[in-house]
């Protein structure tokens, strides 16, 4: 035999993508999470001082919570309508590194 068959040379790409998010996954997860909440305040902060302000900046801490607000199912999940219970891992998404998947439908 000239090789040994494995599951990627029998049916071609093989995702090796883990079932469950890793500890040192979710630490970088919510250390980006808190660097986004301090670019925001340090942006707010510069432009009061200024006596300004922008829609973006009110519509964020309107409508976005901070990293310590989130329930860890926010936190490491996403939700997808076609997993069997609506969510699915935020490290099962592509590029989840640089999306922010802070709100989800709620209930789900």
């Amino acid at each position: 035999m000239m090789f040994k068959p494995s599951s990627p040379l029998f049916s071609g790409l093989l995702w090796k993508i883990p079932w469950r998010i890793s500890a040192p996954q979710k630490a970088r997860q919510r250390k980006r999470l808190r660097s986004v909440d301090r670019v925001v305040d340090t942006v707010s902060a510069a432009l009061q001082r200024n006596g300004e302000t922008t829609k973006m900046v009110e519509r964020w801490y309107k409508e976005m919570p901070r990293e310590e607000e989130m329930l860890p199912k926010d936190k490491y999940t996403i939700f997808d309508k076609k997993e069997k219970k609506y969510r699915k891992g935020i490290h099962e998404l592509p590029k989840w590194t640089r999306v922010s998947q802070r709100v989800n439908p709620p209930g789900f």
